[in-house]
């Protein structure tokens, strides 16, 4: 008998209320043992909101970080090692599972975390090929009728090749598979895409995600980032966020993993959210049912704002990161029951609701990064985290000697909530402030030009 179990069998021998009410009460308030797969920025973040949850009893993380480690017990398991994390998750009695990261998602985790017995947060992976696979979720959006740019498909360099003879500039190159957020090339020449195709498909610079290559228009206007929550039908958006790929200030440099964020963006307007909800969200969760991949989890769609309209940049079957550090702080709603009724098919009956307030979360980075970069540099970390809508997401950080040292491009996350983004802004490089190591890196523009339009 489980704890949920005993305490609704207590209430109903001492008669103090009806069966049905006393379950439906339980259904509500059951408490669970979490285990949550993943080690980064986002990860951290949503153990956050776990943490606050009146239903969490006992977290964990795999392997989790310094910062995770602050709200959960970690445990150093790969989130690759899927008999590993079951075993950890019988031995633990976990109630509930919540994988954060691509891989573990497109390689099955959620298959098998579910085949073993435990309820799973997140897409199987026939449904998270639609980031797994660019080619697949092009297509897909080609065939339903979802509005994204033209593209191509290849599996040959030289065919590749060939085509780039007799395209406009400037074009974009993508890897097909999963490349940590770095595998898409703008190319402003032909010159540029030629050697791009070397370098993905020839020189296999993102490994076997360079196998297939999708070559796209390339297209202008104001990126923008919406999380939504999914049950197989019901789709709801949350607020939306926008990032800043670029390394360096003015959107120069490499592409990354994410340098900061801001939310909710100023070009995601209400005419903006209803055209997605009906043309893009909507149809995007019954093509995938259509296709006998029903959703379940948290579909990022990164939209692109066009003087043609708003069309999809890609689909990521996940929490962003960093969007997931500038969301969550303003979701009002228990994070374990939005979950829950996305798991059991009934998000149509939960209420998700933000505050109406902003936040901004700029990257703390390794000198470097995305290329080479330092490890093991000690931080220093001043008090003010934690309160007044302060909060420092690891990312890339480890215990050593009971020490925190650096352990990754991203180290931190630094997220300042605000009545508006000016505020919340001002707010966020006010507490970059209260972290140091060597070789401390940030853009410095974070949020500037939503800011200023």
């Amino acid at each position: 008998m489980d704890r949920t179990t005993e305490r609704i069998q207590c209430r109903i021998d001492s008669g103090v209320l009806s069966v049905q009410l006393l379950i439906e009460i339980y259904k509500k308030e059951a408490i669970m043992n979490v285990l949550i797969v993943g080690s980064g920025g986002r990860e951290h973040a949503i153990a956050c909101k776990v943490a606050e949850s009146k239903r969490a009893e006992k977290i964990y993380a795999a392997p989790g970080n310094a910062g995770i480690a602050e709200v959960a017990e970690c445990v150093d398991i790969s989130v690759m090692d899927f008999p590993k994390l079951i075993e950890f998750a019988k031995e633990k009695n976990i109630d509930f599972v919540i994988v954060g990261p691509d891989d573990p998602l497109v390689a099955g985790a959620v298959d098998e975390f579910e085949k073993a017995g435990f309820k799973t947060f997140g897409p199987r992976a026939n449904a998270a090929i639609i980031e797994g696979s660019k080619a697949f979720s092009k297509d897909l959006m080609k065939k339903y009728n979802i509005p994204t740019a033209g593209y191509e498909v290849f599996t040959s360099a030289d065919k590749a090749l060939q085509y780039l003879e007799n395209v406009n500039y400037p074009i974009v190159l993508k890897a097909d598979g999963l490349a940590l957020g770095k595998g898409v090339l703008i190319c402003m020449t032909k010159e540029e895409a030629l050697l791009g195709v070397k370098t993905i498909m020839e020189d296999k610079k993102f490994g076997s995600a360079g196998n297939t290559l999708v070559i796209e228009d390339f297209m202008t206007g104001p990126e923008v980032s919406v999380l939504c929550f999914c049950d197989g039908e019901t789709i709801k958006p949350m607020t939306s966020a926008m990032d800043h790929k670029r390394a360096k200030d003015g959107d120069e440099g490499l592409n990354t993993g994410g340098m900061g964020n801001i939310s909710p963006s100023p070009f995601y307007t209400k005419e903006v959210e209803d055209f997605c909800v009906k043309n893009i969200y909507e149809p995007t969760m019954a093509a995938m049912k259509s296709e006998g991949r029903p959703f379940k989890g948290v579909l990022f769609v990164g939209l692109m704002l066009t003087p043609g309209g708003v069309k999809v940049l890609e689909y990521n079957a996940r929490f962003g990161d960093p969007e997931t550090q500038v969301v969550l702080p303003r979701m009002k709603s228990d994070i374990l029951d939005i979950m829950e009724a996305c798991v059991e098919g009934r998000l149509d009956k939960a209420e998700l609701v933000f505050d109406d307030n902003a936040a901004v979360c700029v990257v703390l980075a390794s000198e470097g990064y995305p290329l080479d970069y330092e490890k093991g540099k000690e931080v220093t970390i001043k008090e003010g985290f934690g309160k007044d809508g302060l909060y420092l997401y690891h990312a890339g950080t480890k215990l050593q000697n009971g020490r925190i040292v650096t352990a990754g491009g991203r180290v931190f996350g630094v997220t300042a909530t605000g009545k508006d983004l000016k505020e919340a802004r001002d707010r966020a490089y006010k507490a970059t402030e209260l972290v140091e190591f060597e070789n401390k890196y940030m853009r410095t523009d974070i949020g500037k030009k939503a800011i200023e339009g």
